[in-house]
């Protein structure tokens, strides 16, 4: 919304934009091309009620001769340092309620002349001078405009300070209220629009009137990330027009020119690193008295490398009583990173800075103290010092002491604590206490997760240089599980981190590339910074690499290069290492490899202990061993992994290898159901139903199969389906059991597809239907299921079930059935070559598929022979159980002789009717 406010002086026009009449001074003062009819206001709010006296206009006080002796000896007072004898003489003039002395007053409050500073004062004795017009108007609404446009002693407003501007402007102040209103409205703010054009006519404005800090402002501006078009070389030419204007100032002894000069030529200055010209600058303010710029001389030559030479400035500051020289100097001794370390000296400048009041060294010498670096540790002394700066507002200390709290390492964890040091750090504006913060918010770790504050903690710590913020930000965009899912953003911040040297970064990102998570420039980016970072001691970059190589993510499977990396990942101690190089054993086990399989076992690994068992017990890639698949298998579920419980139980319940011992084996079953492995569930819920171990339990054993079949267990699903088709256990719910087998059919299990086929086939709790039958038989047949194909055959052949008859398919699907030694199959052949009546008759062959069946205990083959026995005696009333009796004597016996006698009897045409008549029934 656009505001609009009166003027504060009673001739300025009512109902007319205030911005309107200075811009349109502004712009035909200095020629530009514009019109003030082509701009309106920018403010985008309107000012609270208790801030309309500030601009509404009133009649003016001067009466410059009732307070021009007062304020001279105020200013008297001051110089002789009186400063109670000042305030009470500008305190006479408030009194009166005059502007000049609220003014004087005010600015008193506001740099802290020989008393303290206090912003808020001087912020409220402002608002007053400028209530009342007077000729101190402008510059009171000036210095009003910055205390509110930085928030020093009061709420930053930006829209505030830009009325405030505005009316300095306008009562032609003379001073940088032109270059402030510049930079508000080059990048906008809180109620006020942005005008970058604008911004930058009145920048170039000062700049024609050889403002320096015009030149810097537009040289920024120019810059890749300013708010201008992007443009080298406007922003070098105006760089160098600011060095050319500083110089000036400079070469009249000016310090604080040559310190900015130093700036310029630093490594990230407008004018490149150009050590040569920041030492020169550095030099020359150091000469001139400038002790800080001893500091940053030895600052700068340490950061070049120039060690000896950066120390010996440092001293030289530090000796000159400089105490951040004194906290560097400290801390660099303490490091002993550019050279050998040097604690006693460091603890005596630290101490000695201390002394002197420095939080610097306060926070150095108590994380020195917390972690014992360079010293004996000492926590609680650590914690003293710190807690000392934090009291002071020092950011860094309250970072620090959120981060041990949060830490738990040397004091047990306080996480309300860490928490609120954290915000109060972040409140002051410390990066790093806004990183912590943005991770808690982003992790929702100590405080409720929030996304919108997570991403403005990280952006702000992220542009204050923090690099662990560039990556977390990145990390979130890239996830996109509480943050947006940003990837191209992601990208751009990973690359940011990466580059200055984040070997989390740089690992994030290679695996990100790699997995094809985000688009690389190039394939071997990923791969490139996965080395990078794992060369610079990222344990975690060496276990991502040894994945990658494992499944072959991003680069050809090599399980060779996997070991490798796994291994200095172990080496390295990264907890994840050891089970993930058990993998690669394994699977190395699995390609042929069997020593690492057992290198990786006899190291303890679970995983690959249970995988040795499994190959000796199946006698894959090794001899089989039942005795050493028991042993590994025992191992390995002594270790806690499940599925070898699993195994071992199954063995003891199959008697596979070991005595069987149902007890037993559902003792190891159970263990693996404890540890949540879903097969064992199942395999427990069906030893439950069928009392196998002498424990039925029918309700628990569908439980189970319940939870089973929930986690993706086909084998749990299928079995239940069977018990809601057949009632068994459950009440009986025919649709359900259909849909459940169905599920499993559709993932290609053979023996569901039987199931769900044989169902269709005979109607069972389902109306027939013979093309469902058709199709689900021969999906089973056609993956080798002999009870699927005997179904499916014996249909074919007879045209049973309203199945088409197809003779030659039926016998076929029999044949393959019968030959795999299925006994339905070869008893259903056997009578089919007996009788004659739809395959051609073939007594012998009949004999002998009827004679296999029989062996196999196949009841009707085993009743038919016996009937054409007792046929054959003439004994057709005789007693059965002796027919078979005789029956298996004669199996057990000379297969050549049982089979001949079984041609002979069934050679005779009565015996044979008789055999068939019983094997039809």
């Amino acid at each position: 919304m656009d505001t609009q406010l009166p003027s504060s002086h009673s001739s300025r026009p009512q109902g007319r934009p205030t911005w309107l009449a200075m811009t349109g001074l502004l712009l035909v003062m200095s020629g530009c091309a514009s019109t003030a009819q082509d701009l309106g206001p920018h403010g985008t709010a309107t000012l609270p009620a208790q801030y309309q006296d500030w601009f509404d206009g009133g009649r003016p006080k001067h009466l410059e001769f009732r307070h021009k002796n007062t304020v001279r000896q105020a200013d008297e007072a001051l110089v002789a340092g009186r400063p109670r004898q000042a305030i009470h003489l500008l305190e006479s003039l408030t009194a009166q309620d005059l502007p000049k002395g609220y003014y004087e007053l005010a600015k008193l409050y506001d740099h802290g002349d020989g008393i303290p500073r206090d912003p808020a004062k001087a912020a409220q004795l402002y608002g007053k001078a400028i209530s009342t017009p007077s000729y101190i108007l402008g510059n009171a609404s000036l210095n009003l405009a910055k205390l509110y446009r930085e928030g020093d002693g009061v709420e930053r407003n930006d829209l505030l300070a830009y009325y405030l501007l505005e009316q300095a402007i306008k009562e032609e102040v003379g001073r940088d209220a032109s270059l402030m209103l510049a930079a508000l409205l080059a990048r906008g703010g809180e109620g006020v629009k942005a005008d970058p054009a604008l911004a930058a006519s009145l920048y170039r404005q000062a700049a024609d009137q050889q403002q320096a800090d015009a030149f810097l402002a537009l040289a920024e501006a120019h810059r890749p990330d300013g708010w201008l078009a992007a443009s080298p070389e406007q922003s070098s030419d105006y760089a160098q027009r600011y060095a050319r204007a500083l110089e000036r100032q400079a070469q009249g002894g000016d310090v604080n020119a040559m310190l900015k000069l130093a700036k310029l030529y630093a490594p990230s200055g407008l004018l490149g690193d150009q050590p040569q010209q920041q030492l020169h600058w550095l030099m020359q303010a150091a000469e001139a008295g400038d002790t800080s710029a001893l500091y940053q001389t030895g600052q700068a030559l340490l950061e070049r490398g120039d060690v000896e030479q950066g120390l010996s400035m440092l001293q030289r500051a530090a000796y000159d009583g400089d105490v951040e020289a004194m906290g560097r100097l400290g801390k660099v001794l303490l490091e002993g990173r550019l050279l050998p370390a040097r604690p006693e000296s460091a603890q005596r400048w630290l101490r000695e800075a201390l002394e002197r009041g420095s939080t610097d060294a306060a926070v150095i010498l108590g994380r020195a103290l917390i972690d014992g670096d360079g010293m004996p540790a000492d926590p609680g002394r650590g914690i003293a010092l710190l807690e000392q700066a934090a009291a002071q507002d020092d950011g860094l200390a309250l970072a620090a002491l959120g981060d041990i709290y949060l830490s738990g390492e040397a004091v047990p964890t306080q996480p309300y604590m860490a928490v609120d040091y954290l915000k109060r750090g972040s409140q002051l504006g410390h990066p790093y206490a806004k990183q912590q913060l943005g991770a808690l918010y982003l992790e929702g770790r100590r405080v409720a997760p929030d996304a919108e504050r997570a991403e403005t903690l990280l952006r702000e710590a992220a542009e204050q240089g923090q690099t662990g913020a560039l990556r977390l930000l990145g990390e979130g965009y890239l996830t996109g599980d509480v943050l947006p899912r940003r990837p191209q953003q992601a990208k751009t911040l990973l690359e940011q981190a990466a580059d200055a040297g984040d070997t989390t970064a740089m690992t994030t990102l290679g695996e990100a590339y790699l997995l094809d998570r985000l688009p690389a420039d190039r394939p071997s980016r990923g791969l490139a910074l996965l080395e990078q970072a794992a060369r610079d001691d990222d344990a975690y970059a060496m276990v991502v690499l040894g994945r990658a190589y494992r499944h072959g993510e991003g680069v050809p499977r090599d399980l060779a290069k996997s070991a490798y990396w796994l291994e200095k990942a172990q080496t390295a101690g990264h907890p994840s290492a050891n089970e993930a190089l058990g993998r690669t054993r394994q699977d190395q086990g699995a390609a042929g490899n069997i020593r690492a399989l057992v290198e990786a076992a006899e190291n303890g690994n679970p995983g690959s202990m249970a995988d040795l068992g499994q190959a000796f017990l199946s006698g894959q890639g090794v001899q089989q061993d039942l005795q050493r698949a028991q042993g590994w298998l025992q191992r390995a579920a002594d270790k806690g992994h499940p599925g070898a419980a699993a195994s071992l139980g199954r063995m003891y319940l199959d008697g596979h290898g070991v005595r069987r011992d149902p007890t037993k084996g559902r003792h190891y079953i159970e263990q693996a159901v404890a540890r949540g492995h879903a097969g064992a569930r199942a395999d427990l819920g069906e030893v439950l139903l069928s009392d196998e171990a002498g424990a039925a339990d029918p309700e628990r054993g569908m439980r189970l199969l319940q939870q089973a079949a929930r986690s993706g267990h086909q084998t749990a699903r299928l079995t239940l389906g069977e018990a809601y088709l057949s009632g068994a256990h459950v009440t009986q719910d025919t649709a359900r059991g259909l849909e459940m087998i169905r599920t499993v059919a559709e993932t290609g299990d053979d023996h569901a597809a039987q199931l769900l086929g044989e169902a269709y086939l005979k109607g069972n709790g389902v109306d027939a239907a013979p093309d469902q039958a058709e199709r689900f038989l021969t999906q089973a047949s056609e993956a080798g299921n002999l009870s699927a194909q005997s179904l499916l055959g014996t249909a074919l052949l007879r045209g049973d079930e309203s199945v088409a008859q197809d003779v030659s398919r039926g016998e076929r699907l029999l044949k393959q059935a019968a030959e795999q030694g299925h006994a339905g199959a070869q008893a259903t052949l056997g009578r089919a070559y007996l009788r004659g009546e739809i395959l051609e008759r073939d007594q012998r062959q009949g004999a002998d598929y009827l004679l296999e069946a029989a062996r196999q205990g196949h009841e009707t083959a085993r009743l038919a022979l016996a009937k054409a026995y007792l046929s054959a005696k003439g004994l057709e009333n005789a007693n059965r159980e002796q027919a078979l009796m005789w029956l298996d004597g004669v199996m057990d016996g000379d297969s050549q002789m049982a089979v001949e006698t079984l041609h002979e009897l069934l050679s005779d045409n009565d015996v044979l009717a008789a055999a068939e008549a019983s094997a039809a029934r």
